[in-house]
């Protein structure tokens, strides 16, 4: 009997598979290997500690973005619009800084705002039955044409808020350390915890997984997707905030930069496209890797243009890598490796049969 039951027992996975299976690990390794090649390739800055302080200094922007948004397409939902909030965001915490001397109540006031720009975007969606990906490019232009025509599209610069109690504590230097890379850790590790161990996470992988089945067991789908967006827009304007206290300047087009490196760098980081699956350690690899990537290829003497191009293989290289660790028979040309691979071991083994039958007789 127990004979029986170790036979039908399914055998172990590979152990490369089951090693990078572990949460963000084969994205890290891809992050390793380019950190390694760029200091072969530029040593004199990748062996200093500058190029990290600097890394730490301008990734933390992106990487709250990015986790706000592995959230929504892990809702099997997309999220266009959030540049436009970055710059609204900017642009309300600059005007009342310099307008009217608040600090920690202008943070709040714009991260209420943010929430609020993040809440319409969702009831667009779920109430006006418009698809997210239309719905957010269309919000894209609304938000950022009419932060635009509130500004007169003037700049705004607030450098009186160094060394106030507010830079200190969110853009501030520890020795050389940046502040705002510790918060992008906080935040980070608290995303972790509800994707992972709460159940408002829970609801959302089951969301993007199947949303028929989602609502047949009763998660309240409408409701989800509203907090799925609302924490967008809160982390968009957080995000906003930070980038406004480092760079003390507000303008226009603040935060557009950041549209395609922030998608890239989720679904870098291998969350799926079609949705129910994604990780925060992955995200975070991802925009270190689009990060790294601009900055290695400068540093190494190669012409700019081809950040874009390096971003582009990565990407490809990243998703192929997560869809073949998660399911080889995802991706087609490895199903077809598989076929023939079983196709041929068939053949040998109907050859083998027949050799010993004619050894026999």
């Amino acid at each position: 009997m127990q004979a029986g039951v170790e036979a039908d027992a399914a055998p172990a996975p590979p152990l490369f598979r089951r090693v990078f299976a572990i949460e963000g690990l084969s994205i890290l390794a891809v992050f390793a290997v380019l950190l390694v090649i760029f200091m072969i390739t530029a040593p004199r800055t990748f062996l200093g500690y500058r190029i990290y302080m600097a890394f730490l200094a301008s990734v933390p922007p992106p990487v709250i973005l990015a986790l706000g948004l592995t959230f929504v397409v892990i809702a099997g939902e997309m999220d266009l619009s959030f540049p436009s909030i970055v710059a609204f965001a900017s642009y309300v915490f600059s005007a009342l800084f310099k307008f009217h001397d608040l600090t920690f109540i202008a943070m709040a006031l714009t991260l209420v705002l943010s929430a609020g720009l993040g809440l319409i975007n969702g009831l667009i969606i779920t109430q006006l039955g418009i698809p997210s990906m239309i719905a957010t490019l269309a919000t894209l232009f609304f938000w950022g044409g009419l932060v635009t025509i509130i500004s007169n599209g003037l700049t705004i610069a607030i450098p009186n808020i160094d060394g106030t109690a507010i830079q200190m504590i969110f853009a501030g230097r520890i020795g050389a350390f940046p502040v705002q890379s510790l918060w992008a850790l906080a935040i980070a590790s608290f995303l972790w915890f509800i994707l992972n161990r709460h159940p408002f996470g829970e609801n959302v992988l089951f969301l993007g997984d199947n949303a028929k089945v989602a609502h047949v067991v009763g998660i309240p789908v409408e409701a989800t997707r509203l907090k799925v967006f609302t924490l967008m827009g809160f982390l968009s304007g957080l995000a906003g905030i930070l980038l406004t206290i480092e760079t003390t300047t507000y303008f226009p087009n603040q935060g557009m930069g950041y549209l395609l490196i922030v998608v890239a760098s989720v679904f870098i980081g291998g969350t799926s496209i079609f949705g129910g699956a994604g990780t925060i350690v992955g995200t975070v690899a991802g925009s270190l890797i689009v990060a790294i990537i601009e900055a290695g290829l400068v540093a190494s003497g190669v012409q700019g243009f081809w950040t874009r191009f390096l971003i582009g293989v990565v990407f490809v290289a990243s998703v192929t890598l997560n869809a073949a660790l998660e399911d080889p028979d995802r991706v087609p040309i490895l199903r077809r490796l598989r076929m023939r691979l079983r196709g041929s071991t068939r053949l040998n083994r109907r050859s083998e049969v027949s050799t010993r039958e004619r050894e026999t007789t």
